[in-house]
């Protein structure tokens, strides 16, 4: 057996690290004189390497030379490592830092507040540097508006003077004119993906309407994500006076729209309704609803109406954002906060979810024991949903079709080719995300009982397949969090359709994926496998009715030239830039 193609990239890396140091001694330097130049060097080391590798380690999670327990399993081509444990693994001695620039901004360009310290949560200026530069130029305009939306946060937040004036207000059934501090709550719904989503568009929302955005975190998010703002707290603090979400529902007699039908508020003549007729607070209920979106939402009289709300709840499990775009109210100003509208989610992701230093410990550790040194990372996202299953056969089909089509994985051999080929002794590395552990199992024996024809090492790794989704469980969504980020690193990523969870990946990223097709309703399979998604933005699956109330519908794809229907979901929308 050729042993140089087959050897793992540990082995790989700990060759090369012993020949450097059999090239040293042969040039006949005594060690005590490298002893010495090691000393003297050393000061001059620590201050320039420092901020790369000196904060790595903390006292809040486990030191760098761990692997997370989360199932993590691996193959490489040849046939010479494979391994399968649910056990902790040591991880390579020589650990490499991230291969980005050093000199890469790590506030992005300025989307990052400087006023954190770095060691309370180290992801905030740290992840950048395992992914590659964005490819959106930040606008100076959506800096400005972040820097000045932080100090309204600091000003009216919770354990403000203002906050609890606001609560007194609330809790006596009073909504007064010209508040000084507005706010919006965001509850919780459905899976991980969801909520990062429907927070992103909630803060999207907070910006355009001058409302400090507050979350209800329940349990199963607790100590997921840092805090976002700097001198202040973005959790809604106890004692909330409508806290009980079993309350916030679609008939709610609070919503807008019911309070509508109610007359309980009027949107003929916004400017004829004074702020203190109004209820202490409204309800929007921005849930997929028989896949539309209410249409008395987005729309610029019923925004004058809701902006004389100071308290607003709002619990959503959709990306709303494209819905913002399509009020004509808000155009300009998004215009001048994203010139390129396809990076919407990039920019406001990578601003407010930063993983806590235990979730963080988790994605660094994965990372650098088994992504650092490969010279390509693919990422594959499988998703069933039970309202549409789909066999296994069928999907590992698609999946397979999908990677020859797209040429995504090296080709198969019949036997070990010579090392004369470009990419010989190159590796891949193939990180699934799923459920179930099938996928890793057929694509690890594929390439471990074959060689590629190119010469190609393949290394395939699933961290975890939890088999079922588990929305209650906290450890199940510090997993799914770890896993959203190690899937945004990689370099290409084929994810499954109407998956949340694969769109904030490859938005973090700000790579267009490639999208697995669902079959039609009356089909088991896909006839096409995949596309190529037109943009970095999230689908709205289910958006509302372009003109309001207006007796028929128009299609938004039609007339915005920034939007476009989803690949994945035909109805959806999406934005997009030429």
């Amino acid at each position: 057996m050729d042993v140089k193609r087959t050897r793992s990239p540990r082995a790989l890396a700990d060759a090369d690290a012993d020949k450097k140091r059999a090239a040293g001694w042969r040039g006949g330097v005594r060690p005590h004189m490298v002893l010495v130049g090691f000393l003297i060097t050393l000061p001059i080391l620590v201050f320039v390497f420092g901020g790369r590798w000196g904060s790595f380690p903390s006292s809040s999670s486990p030191t760098a030379t761990s692997v997370p327990n989360v199932g993590s399993r691996q193959v490489v081509a040849g046939g010479v490592s494979t391994t399968q444990t649910s056990q902790k693994i040591e991880a390579p001695k020589n650990v490499s830092a991230p291969t980005t620039s050093l000199s890469q901004d790590k506030l992005l360009g300025g989307l990052l507040s400087a006023a954190f310290e770095e060691s309370s949560c180290r992801s905030r200026y740290r992840s950048s540097l395992y992914r590659k530069q964005s490819p959106f130029p930040l606008s100076p305009y959506l800096v400005q508006k972040l820097r000045r939306y932080e100090a309204y946060h600091k000003k009216c937040g919770p354990g403000t003077k203002r906050y609890r004036k606001a609560i007194r207000q609330l809790k006596a059934g009073r909504n007064v004119e010209n508040s000084e501090c507005k706010y919006v709550v965001w509850f919780p719904c459905n899976g991980l993906g969801n909520r990062m989503l429907t927070i992103a568009s909630t803060f999207l929302y907070a910006l355009l309407s001058d409302r400090v955005l507050l979350m209800q975190v329940a349990p199963e998010q607790e100590g997921l994500f840092c805090e976002p703002f700097p001198g202040s707290s973005w959790v809604l603090p106890g004692g909330f006076p409508h806290n009980n979400p079993q309350n916030l529902h679609i008939g709610a007699p609070e919503s807008y729209v019911n309070m509508l039908k109610n007359n309980v508020v009027r949107n003929d003549d916004p400017g004829s309704v004074p702020a203190s007729s109004l209820p202490p607070y409204v309800y929007l209920h921005v849930e997929q609803s028989q896949l539309k979106l209410s249409d008395n939402v987005f729309c610029d009289e019923d925004q004058l109406v809701l902006g004389k709300f100071n308290w607003m709840i709002l619990k959503s499990d959709s990306y709303f954002a494209p819905a913002l775009f399509l009020t004509p109210m808000y155009e300009k100003e998004l215009a001048k906060m994203f010139p390129q509208k396809e990076a919407t989610f990039h920019h406001l992701g990578r601003y407010l979810f930063h993983p806590t230093n235990t979730v963080w410990g988790i994605i660094r550790r994965y990372y650098e024991a088994y992504l650092a040194r490969v010279d390509e990372k693919i990422g594959f996202q499988i998703r069933i949903f039970p309202e549409k299953p789909i066999k296994f056969e069928n999907m590992y089909d698609q999946l397979m079709r999908c990677i020859r089509e797209q040429r995504l994985l090296p080709e198969l051999g019949t036997a070990e080719p010579a090392n004369t080929t470009a990419d010989a002794g190159k590796v891949k590395a193939v990180l699934i995300a799923s459920l179930y552990s099938g996928y890793y199992e057929k694509i690890r024996g594929m390439y471990y009982e074959n060689p590629t024809k190119t010469g190609e090492i393949v290394a395939v790794y699933q961290p975890s397949h939890e088999e079922q989704q588990q929305y209650t469980s906290n450890e199940h969504n510090q997993k799914a969090l770890a896993e959203i980020y190690l899937l945004s690193y990689c370099d290409k990523i084929a994810m499954t359709a109407w998956s949340t969870f694969g769109y904030v990946a490859y938005s973090f990223a700000g790579v267009k994926p490639w999208i697995l097709l669902r079959p039609d309703w009356d089909k088991e399979r896909s006839e096409v496998a995949c596309v190529r998604s037109t943009s970095v933005e999230p689908c709205l699956h289910s958006p509302p009715i372009l003109g309001c109330r207006a007796k028929r519908e128009v299609d938004a794809a039609a007339v915005k030239p920034y939007v476009r229907h989803c690949e994945d979901v035909g109805f959806g929308l999406k934005l997009f830039d030429h």
